[in-house]
């Protein structure tokens, strides 16, 4: 399977650390980008959260059992509770499709929520 990936860029954010970006229009409903994923099970959870790792994986699967690392710009999407994209993960073929949900202007910072919906206004794990 091989997807153009749209006009985007990683660069320093002034929300936090660094994010990603658009490099030209992208429009609503548009695929941002397929970012495939690295699995690891649950057992090496505990092991996972004593690195600089802990804050870049994704709850992977149904049953609780596996977590996975995005690659591609998949991990440095930024949070927050009015994204303008939003995050779909595709179990069968192990990658996670990031889409707009709106129209995002060149040079604005593209967002998803953390917490899997973007309507969702739960409490993140970390301070905003």
């Amino acid at each position: 399977m091989s997807l153009l990936q749209a006009p985007i860029f990683v660069a320093p954010s002034s929300v936090h650390g660094l994010g990603v970006f658009a490099a030209a229009p992208l429009s609503e409903g548009s695929l941002i980008e397929v970012c495939p994923v690295l699995l690891f099970p649950k057992t090496q959870l505990a092991a996972v959260r004593q690195t600089i790792l802990d804050d870049y994986y994704f709850d992977w699967g149904n049953d609780g059992e596996w977590y996975a690392f995005a690659l591609g710009y998949g991990s440095l999407y930024n949070h927050a509770y009015q994204p303008n994209a939003d995050y779909g993960m595709d179990f069968e073929n192990q990658v996670i499709e990031i889409y707009a949900l709106r129209d995002i202007d060149p040079g604005e910072e593209i967002f998803i929520n953390y917490n899997g919906s973007p309507d969702a206004r739960d409490p993140v794990w970390f301070e905003l």
